[in-house]
Parts: C-alpha cells; sequence; structure tokens
C-alpha cells in the first residue's frame, strides 16, 4: 500500500524556504551578504527563508549566488523519451515486400 504524505503548497514553500536558509548557513554566508550577492533585498531573502512568498526570480537568484543552481534540474527534471512510449507510437506508412 503507498502511503505517500501529500504536502499542501505552503507546506511545500516552508520546506523550500528551511532548505535554503540550511544552505545558505553551511557556506557560512549571512542573509546580507547573499542577499547583496544575489541582487535581490534584504526583506526578499528574508520571506523566501521563511515560506511566506516569493517570486521565482528571487529563488533562482538566490541558488545562482549560491552556486546551488544544478538543483532546478533535481526540483524540475528534463523530461526524457520513454522506451514504451517509443513501442507505443503509430509507424509511419511501411511499404510491403514482395
Amino acid at each position: 500500500m503507498n502511503t505517500a504524505i501529500v504536502h499542501s503548497p505552503d507546506e511545500l514553500v516552508e520546506t523550500l524556504g528551511r532548505r535554503l536558509k540550511a544552505l545558505r548557513l553551511s557556506t557560512g554566508l549571512t542573509q546580507a551578504t547573499l542577499a547583496d550577492k544575489a541582487g535581490i533585498s534584504p526583506r526578499a531573502l528574508r520571506d523566501l527563508e521563511a515560506g511566506r512568498g516569493s517570486t521565482l526570480h528571487t529563488l533562482v537568484r538566490a541558488l545562482k549566488a549560491l552556486d546551488a543552481d544544478q538543483a532546478i534540474d533535481t526540483l524540475v527534471p528534463q523530461p526524457g523519451i520513454s522506451p514504451m512510449t517509443l513501442l507505443d507510437k503509430p509507424k509511419g506508412r511501411q511499404r510491403g515486400y514482395r
């Protein structure tokens, strides 16, 4: 039986903020330093870390400033072609052999 925990959007935003804060702290940066490095206001960073609404632009700037922009690939992976999809794909016209 699948007992996956479903989180609300608010819970996910709060988790993202806590993880971003932990990442910042692990690098030894203050909020003011990271905000300056990211080109965002300290208030925008505080709101992001607190899970109080923010913009994607603010998130991406903070990730880039932390050299963590590769996290975007984990967050939203590039879809690949499924081998099963290829099997289900209708084939074009085929010539008959005599």
